[in-house]
């Protein structure tokens, strides 16, 4: 019988030499990882067989992890290999086959600059309090971006950090603050049942991982109304569309608190996409919305779509559109005008600021 640690073992390393963000296994294919956001197939890697994925996704599971995975039917958590190198999982199954999608954590977590980000994201990390919010699709970067932003609070002030996380995937040092890191499964049963307790344990910054349900950012809005500064996630592609998911998750009769809560503790959004950078790498674009009285304004008169043009109209405030960031990517020659084209969200706009800038 083949030795499935090994060879799992001997994928992780290629996926990390290769500097992969992603490793995918999966019946009837190549094993693939996803290089600066391309698919490509491991060449010298041969089909994987059922008995070939079964045997991979078990040897990432410990004898609990199994149970879980067998009744659920899928499993998120993180995977160390020897130290060198951490995966945040998720396996699944998929036509009835088991399959494996692995996301490399890097081991050190790298400041805004070193993400090519904007400076201003260095003034949130001097806020004492308010809702920030970091979004867009999975895998751009979200992640990356609050650790970084933690990581400056953590070498700057005396505080105490606490983070929900399904699961952990930056491993902070501990430096002026004290962090503690709690995972879904392992720490606390779930996100709002970690929620619900974390104002008991004393928090100055808190950060949940994603925000997944109406309890959640209840929650989160408490908090960051209570006098703490509230770091989150959501998978939505603008400041505009953030705030409305964030109503519309709740039911009509709680909106209008909603609606006063958020325009009253919400600080500001960034939305984040990865682009492919020409000549190799990727390069981020960000979307950045100031909560100002004239963005309060509009969340609390339900003209949400109004949004946009203060963004816009605001960037001597460090706002910034999509458009605005993809157009000054293309200018310094970091991306192709085609690229900037398939991520922007209105490109006859984009074409128009280019002509301008």
């Amino acid at each position: 019988m083949e030795n499935y640690q090994d060879k799992l073992k001997d994928l992780l390393v290629t996926t990390a030499k290769q500097s992969a963000s992603d490793l995918h296994i999966g019946v009837g294919r190549r094993p693939i990882i996803r290089v600066d956001g391309s698919l490509v197939p491991i060449q010298k890697e041969n089909i994987i067989t059922p008995e070939e994925a079964e045997g991979l996704v078990m040897a990432l599971l410990t004898p609990t992890q199994k149970e879980r995975f067998l009744k659920e039917k899928q499993l998120d958590f993180a995977y160390s290999l020897e130290d060198k190198a951490r995966f945040r999982v998720n396996v699944y199954f998929q036509k009835g086959f088991m399959a494996a999608a692995l996301r490399l954590i890097p081991t050190r977590i790298r400041t805004l600059e070193e993400l090519n980000l904007p400076p201003i994201l260095h003034d949130f990390a001097r806020l004492s309090q308010g809702f920030i919010l970091i979004v867009g699709p999975a895998g751009h970067g979200k992640s990356t971006t609050m650790a970084a932003i933690l990581d400056e609070i953590n070498h700057a002030r005396n505080e105490h950090i606490i983070t929900v996380e399904d699961p952990i995937e930056y491993l902070f040092t501990q430096d002026k603050c004290i962090i503690s890191q709690r995972e879904v499964g392992n720490d606390t049963e779930s996100f709002s049942s970690g929620l619900r307790t974390i104002l008991r344990q004393d928090p100055d910054v808190l950060m949940v991982g994603e925000m997944r349900d109406s309890a959640s950012i209840a929650t989160a809005m408490t908090a960051s109304e209570t006098g703490h500064l509230v770091l989150s996630t959501l998978h939505t592609n603008s400041a505009s569309q953030t705030v409305d998911r964030i109503i519309d998750s709740f039911p009509p009769e709680q909106q209008g608190q909603v609606i006063s809560q958020l325009s009253a503790t919400l600080v500001a959004i960034v939305s984040l996409r990865l682009l492919p950078r020409l000549g190799g790498g990727r390069v981020p674009a960000a979307e950045i919305m100031i909560v100002n009285p004239a963005v309060r304004n509009l969340i609390r008169e339900k003209k949400v779509y109004q949004i946009d043009l203060v963004i816009e109209t605001s960037l001597q405030e460090g706002m910034i559109s999509l458009n605005r960031s993809l157009a000054k990517l293309v200018k310094g020659k970091e991306i192709s005008l085609e690229t900037a084209e398939t991520y922007s969200l209105n490109p006859s706009e984009l074409r128009i600021l280019l002509e301008r800038i």
